[in-house]
């Protein structure tokens, strides 16, 4: 009598022999490899940045008395794949959601899908913009789960990398997961600063879509109810840096300015006093 198919054995996957015979070939730096039991992403080494765009963004970040936004080197290259490789392995063992490293060389590395296999993982964000037209106590239930999931992060002791909601994924079993390490602010900032930082940068991301959703007033009173629960330092932090941003508070609420004026000033309502 045949075997069912189902219950045939699957091969073992060699992850470091995928690895370097895909690492050099594949066509674009990341790219996903759908298994029969799984779904792998191979990212692989790609250019190096320039030093000079990261002198220019830290003499702005002087210039305004911002130090939050003091950029945080990325050289690119073999330096940004051992930087995401240390930092997701880092992360993991802190208990934190991050794709499992499963292979790595200095020209890449390989990892496991956050969600189910063959299916795509939706970032926070684009779960959010799609939940607008549901109303906005679903909007605000999932932007509540991102401040939740930074908060892990921070009594963790670390923080993440750039936090936009593009950078965070809800997976199947609705935990938040977090992906893109290519640099390391605390190489840079005081953890503090990179907890205000991580703070700012998911304001940016998810203000907007908040106003979209008519969510925007309910969600500064979480929003500050929140900040309370951030260390003494990254509250201070966090209280200078919106306060040299109060320029922000003056863009006028017309699109002729152009999207990105607007996120600005639907941060700006999230974040003021």
């Amino acid at each position: 009598m045949p075997v069912p198919a189902t219950d045939l054995p699957v091969p073992t996957l060699d992850y470091a022999a995928f690895l370097q015979q895909h690492v050099r070939l594949q066509p674009h730096s990341v790219v996903r490899y759908v298994q029969p039991t799984e779904t792998l992403w191979l990212k692989r080494v790609g250019r190096s940045n320039a030093a000079w765009r990261y002198r220019f963004l830290g003499a702005v970040a002087r210039c305004l008395r911002v130090p939050v936004l003091t950029p945080v080197p990325n050289p690119g290259g073999r330096v940004a794949i051992g930087t995401e490789v240390a930092r997701l392995r880092d992360l993991a063992a802190r208990g934190l959601r991050v794709p499992e490293v499963l292979a790595a060389c200095e020209d890449g590395f390989l990892m496991r899908h956050l969600g189910a296999p063959g299916e795509n993982t939706p970032s926070l964000g684009n779960e959010m913009e799609q939940a607008v037209p549901r109303g906005s106590a679903t909007v605000l239930a999932l932007w509540k789960q991102g401040l939740q999931s930074l908060t892990k992060v921070h009594r963790a002791g670390t923080c993440l990398s750039q936090a936009f909601a593009r950078n965070l994924v809800r997976c199947p079993d609705g935990v938040i997961g977090y992906i893109d390490f290519e640099d390391d602010p605390a190489t840079a900032l005081p953890l503090p600063l990179c907890h205000a930082r991580d703070a700012l940068c998911f304001a940016h991301s998810t203000a907007w879509i908040l106003h979209a959703a008519d969510a925007l007033p309910a969600a500064r009173t979480q929003w500050q109810a929140w900040v309370q629960t951030l260390t003494p330092a990254a509250q201070q932090a966090l209280r200078d840096s919106v306060a040299r941003m109060a320029w922000a508070g003056r863009f006028p609420e017309n699109r002729k300015w152009g999207r990105d004026a607007q996120r600005i000033r639907m941060a700006w309502e999230l974040l003021r006093p």
